[in-house]
């Protein structure tokens, strides 16, 4: 008999429609419902899957009969929608970022341990092509223990694009700190070496008032974050996101017995594995370059974005719903990922020191966190605020926020139909 199919919904038609797209196409599973507050685009993305129904009220759109939600809504509110999902009774995948405050993290970990059902953090990174490969040769004792890594995530847009992305003043990606979108960053070390964040500090590349895309645009917080962490095993890793002036998605291992780290320049979906002299085998190289395959799926995840990991997350979230085994990316290993960017912000705006990262699964640890509220969320109560820049509130020129009003009519019309 065949197994019964799993039926997703999915919130949000921006990054969603990656997610619905995914969920359509896969055996086993049935895409059933839709939601999203803009109803024009919602209908006519819908209108590529007759029988799915679309809603624009997240609460009916819960009421549907579905197994498991997909939240591809804004960043920031993705905690309270996943809390609400799983008291429905419905499986959650998260798109980043996890958690807006350490409130909201302590009250994510309750639900799901309260309700038992899957949570799954997306975070696609952790499965590119390059990523996976450097996991196995990690997994094998290939490069020996972990004792440093880089993780680069370095995102810059034109002040179109930039508009785009946030086409209203108070849209997340305007406001947000530059350390909060960590886990492109983060991700991947964790999942290559299985070790987890302990302490972290925090930098801020601040707001520059000599760059277009912070100066014609609504965006008011600092340029980069760059993040050190001490992993539980007593290595260190070197956080950069942000909007420097040079894209790339990179990362670097280092071992006791070798290195591995994805391309730079060129085919960046092939890596560098190198041992010294001394310490490699007597028939191995020093250094070996090479574009890995997928182990599995190759075909299906080469057809995907973001290095095949936009498979991956909606394979591995179907995968823990059927066999009932969280995924590595799990509520606690998410969270462990996500506040490493909240805590980075606060090390930022005092001096840089240093914060401990809280075990989740530590109900004591839960405690103590489950009344902090700080937020840079401009719609959040004033007494709970803390800036999103280093340099304090950004203020911005009425002229300028007429002037992004106007542009963002002209490139957005949807937002304001």
């Amino acid at each position: 008999m065949a197994e019964k199919k799993v039926r997703v919904g999915v919130f949000g038609i921006g990054r969603g429609r990656m997610f619905a797209r995914q969920a359509a196409a896969m055996e086993g599973v049935e895409l059933v419902a839709i939601c999203d507050q803009r109803e024009k685009p919602m209908r006519e993305f819908a209108a590529q899957y007759p029988g799915v129904a679309t809603y624009t009220e997240y609460e009916r759109f819960l009421e549907h009969d579905m197994d498991a939600v997909v939240l591809a809504n804004y960043a920031t509110e993705h905690a309270p929608a996943a809390i609400q999902a799983m008291r429905a009774g419905k499986h959650v995948q998260s798109e980043n970022i996890a958690v807006k405050t350490m409130a909201e993290a302590v009250a994510l970990v309750r639900a799901v341990e309260e309700t038992g059902k899957i949570y799954m953090y997306a975070e696609n990174c952790c499965y590119m092509n390059t990523v996976q490969e450097i996991r196995r040769l990690y997994a094998a004792g290939e490069l020996g223990e972990f004792r440093y890594g880089e993780g680069e995530y370095v995102h810059p847009v034109s002040p179109d694009e930039k508009i785009r992305l946030s086409p209203t003043w108070d849209h997340w990606r305007n406001w947000l700190p530059a350390t909060y979108y960590c886990t492109h960053a983060m991700g991947p070390l964790m999942y290559i070496s299985r070790t987890r964040p302990v302490q972290v500090t925090g930098f801020e590349v601040p707001y520059d008032f000599e760059d277009p895309t912070c100066t014609q645009t609504a965006k008011r917080s600092d340029t980069a974050g760059i993040i050190i962490c001490r992993m539980d095993n007593g290595g260190y890793v070197k956080l950069l996101q942000g909007n420097l002036k040079c894209h790339l998605n990179w990362y670097r291992i280092y071992g006791n017995r070798g290195s591995a780290e994805t391309l730079r320049h060129g085919d960046t979906a092939s890596i560098r594995v190198r041992k010294e002299p001394w310490e490699k085998g007597e028939e191995e190289p020093v250094e070996r370059i090479y574009r890995p395959e997928f182990p599995e799926f190759h075909d299906l995840a080469s057809r995907t974005g973001h290095g095949g990991g936009d498979f991956f997350v909606v394979h591995e979230f179907i995968r823990a719903i059927r066999t009932g085994e969280p995924p590595y990316l799990d509520v606690y290993t998410g969270l462990q990922m996500s506040c490493v960017g909240i805590l980075a912000h606060r090390s930022a705006l005092n001096n840089n020191a240093t914060y401990e990262v809280p075990r989740f699964r530590d109900p004591a640890e839960l405690k103590r966190w489950e009344n902090d509220h700080l937020s840079p969320d401009p719609a959040d109560p004033t007494e709970a605020r803390i800036p999103a820049s280093t340099l304090g509130e950004i203020e911005k020129p009425p002229e300028v926020r007429a002037s992004f009003e106007r542009r963002a009519r002209e490139l957005c019309p949807d937002w304001y139909e």
